[in-house]
């Protein structure tokens, strides 16, 4: 009786333990997808990590050539409006000497203009049909001119000079106002990419905390994952103390059996023996136990 009740609670066990770890495999199984959940979580804040940086460092990298073109530009503008304030103190020297010169000799036009204006006139009195009188006066003015022209043609350096100058001026002017121009566009859009970059980087801290909330959380199940293996090891092992356990008892419940029969079968030979001593009558049972006897002694 005290075997059978150990047997019962062995099994008992065993069924314990066998839907222990049913929810054992169960539960490694559901902590086994989290923390591959988590794992993946944390690898894509990583990469968005990664991802950034490289946006960051373009940026960063477009940003600072950009604001380099603006000095570049910047230290252009400023050579041209240094040309241009000693052309405009060298035009101002000549215009000086240009007025100086007109005051001299009376001049009222430019050179090269009194020169065209003789051309012009003398085309017209070449081409074109006019009274005697008419054609006196244009003459006279012609002549005028030409004096005017020879006086001044002495001077024409002057005129020079100052033309040249000022297309000179004018020249640098407009370079002055391209740089300025492109210095503002190059500006505009360094300032861009900065902005850019500062939306950029305050991302950072967000995306660095999912990935530490996500590595927590990975590292979290892992543990998990490996507690409930280690439980799981020793239910292993509990089932399989239960079953060597289970597997002795049946044994030794056999050899028990056995040599209750035994004993049995030798109380009736030595009772069938001493009623043929005694010359009793024998059963049935009996004989056949008597055949059994003689059997065992040939």
């Amino acid at each position: 009786m005290p075997e059978k009740k150990d047997n019962k609670e062995l099994l008992k066990n065993l069924s314990k333990c066998r839907k222990e770890i049913i929810e054992l495999r169960l539960s490694l199984n559901q902590l086994d997808n989290q923390k591959e959940e988590w794992f993946k979580k944390k690898e894509k804040a990583s990469n968005d990590l990664s991802n950034l940086f490289k946006k960051i460092k373009e940026l960063k990298n477009s940003r600072n050539n950009l604001t380099k073109k603006v000095k570049e530009l910047k230290s252009k503008r400023e050579n041209y409006n240094n040309l241009i304030k000693d052309k405009i103190s060298d035009i101002k020297k000549v215009n000086k000497e240009k007025d100086d010169i007109i005051n001299k000799f009376n001049l009222k036009e430019d050179p090269s203009q009194l020169k065209h204006e003789i051309e012009r006139l003398e085309m017209k009195i070449e081409t074109e049909v006019m009274p005697f009188d008419k054609e006196q006066k244009l003459m006279k003015e012609i002549n005028r001119k030409k004096k005017q022209y020879k006086e001044a043609e002495k001077v024409s350096r002057v005129w020079k000079d100052s033309n040249s100058l000022s297309n000179e001026i004018d020249k640098l002017k407009k370079e002055a106002d391209d740089a300025h121009k492109n210095i503002k566009i190059n500006a505009d859009e360094s300032q861009k990419k900065h902005e850019e970059m500062l939306i950029l980087l305050k991302s950072i801290d967000g995306l660095k905390k999912e990935e530490e909330s996500a590595y927590k959380k990975f590292f979290e199940f892992k543990k998990k994952l490996a507690e409930v293996n280690d439980l799981l090891k020793k239910k292993l092992f509990e089932i399989n103390e239960i079953n060597k356990k289970l597997g002795l008892s049946k044994e030794q419940a056999k050899k028990e059996k056995k040599q209750k029969q035994e004993k049995i079968i030798k109380e009736k030979e030595e009772k069938v023996e001493d009623k043929i001593k005694k010359g009793k009558k024998l059963t049935t049972e009996d004989l056949l136990v008597f055949q059994r006897l003689d059997s065992n002694e040939k």
